[in-house]
């Protein structure tokens, strides 16, 4: 989870790759119609998420029913759309990505000018505004290495585990 620009689908690729699991990116769930609107620079409204949020939560459910390790990145800014995917998917676990807001813009601009992308920065502000913190996820500050990022995560997972025990 975390805004635009937090590393979402860089991290998740990479945790997929180090773990031999699966790679799903959110952004391709939203409807054409939400893709336009913020494309267009009008942020997303609850109504406008909640089909995308149902559609990953669905998701997620269907990928823990396998043992394959599945990374989904979704931006879950509140805690209404992380208790939406909860609600559907149970044994779901949150890393929460985020940067200062510089380098966030900075990594937004550099995609929507590589064509990488359909957010635009403007649009930042109103995700930042709209992002609730998450208790039980692991916060991941991604201006540290990915490999630096791969072994903190590995390194909570294993920690969770061993507290079940």
């Amino acid at each position: 989870m975390g805004v635009s620009g937090s590393g979402k689908t860089t991290l998740g690729k990479a945790l997929a790759e180090a773990s031999d699991g699966i790679f799903l990116d959110g952004d391709d769930y939203h409807t054409t119609e939400n893709r336009e609107k913020m494309a267009a620079g009008q942020a997303l409204t609850d109504a406008d998420r909640r089909p995308w949020l149902l559609a990953l939560g669905r998701l997620a459910e269907e990928c823990s029913q396998h043992s394959t390790p599945c990374f989904i990145a979704c931006s879950a800014l509140k805690q209404s759309y992380r208790e939406t995917l909860r609600s559907l998917s149970p044994g779901i676990q949150f890393l929460h990505l985020h940067a200062d807001a510089t380098t966030l813009r900075q990594r937004i601009a550099e995609r929507r000018e590589a064509g990488d992308h359909f957010m635009p920065p403007s649009l930042l502000d109103s995700q930042l505004d709209a992002l609730q913190p998450e208790a039980e996820a692991l916060l991941l500050d991604t201006s540290q290495s990915l490999e630096s990022l791969v072994a903190t995560f590995f390194n909570w997972q294993k920690s969770r585990a061993e507290d079940t025990f």
